[in-house]
């Protein structure tokens, strides 16, 4: 059984930057995508970034050229760079993972973290 864990969030000015974290443990996760979503009060779960097994990483429209999204597959860790935060991006951010191959719907990820809440102040 398969745990993620995420950490790194807080309260930032927009603006600012904010590195989020998400370990894994308890499984390898070499072989597995693994993908950042955020979902806001009232709002649905929406897909933010996701990285495959092989490295390929995709974006959502909505933060491509602002977040960065990396992996570290000896540490077992995913990592979410985020730059020129805007109030916008003010959501729970949750750590997910899936086998191989990236992708944006939310259905498609079996594995997932707690979350750690990102507020932007304006």
């Amino acid at each position: 059984q398969g745990q993620l864990v995420e950490s790194g969030g807080g309260l930032v000015q927009a603006g600012g930057s904010l590195r989020l974290s998400c370990a894994a443990s308890g499984r390898t996760f070499s072989s597995y995508a693994m993908g950042w979503f955020r979902q806001a009060p009232g709002k649905e779960r929406e897909f933010v970034a996701a990285i495959s097994w092989s490295g390929r990483s995709i974006y959502a429209d909505s933060v491509t050229g602002r977040f960065a999204i990396s992996r570290d597959i000896a540490k077992n860790t995913l990592y979410l760079q985020m730059n020129s935060l805007k109030p916008e991006d003010t959501a729970g951010y949750y750590c997910a993972s899936r086998p191989m191959r990236a992708t944006m719907t939310v259905d498609e990820y079996a594995y997932w973290g707690q979350g750690t809440q990102v507020t932007v102040s304006s």
